[in-house]
């Protein structure tokens, strides 16, 4: 009776194992080496909604921007985000989780440097030239 009940255990263990590993995944979470969730990173999200041939270009202002950090704050200025939108609350158009979505960062940033340079690589230029954009 033991080994029956503990088998079932066992199963029903893997079982929900099994399920939080498709939750995750449908989630945006990775299993990392050791078979713990972790989060995708935002270079990992930008590199799914970014062209490819814009990719390089939009990493290189973000990573100028705000390193990559998805809660950069300018002290000054009050710009914040990935892009380092102002103000900050522009980026609500993209999403109402703005402020703690890596993946709503990226979508406005995207249309932003769409809509006022033409490109992520038009955008870049801008910055090489003026450092800003």
């Amino acid at each position: 009776m033991f080994s029956s009940l503990a088998t079932r255990v066992l199963a029903r263990k893997k079982s929900l194992a099994a399920s939080a590993a498709v939750l995750m995944a449908a989630s945006g979470a990775v299993l990392g080496t050791t078979g713990t969730a972790s989060a995708a990173s935002p270079q990992d999200i930008a590199r799914k909604i970014v062209p490819s041939g814009q990719y390089a270009s939009f990493s290189k202002i973000v990573s100028h921007e705000s390193g990559w950090s998805h809660t950069a704050t300018n002290s000054s200025s009050g710009a914040y985000g990935l892009v380092q939108a102002l103000p900050a609350s522009k980026m609500s158009s993209a999403g109402s989780d703005w402020k703690t979505n890596p993946a709503t960062q990226i979508k406005w940033g995207l249309n932003y440097m769409n809509e006022r340079y033409g490109s992520p690589n038009a955008a870049w230029a801008f910055w090489q030239a003026n450092g800003w954009y």
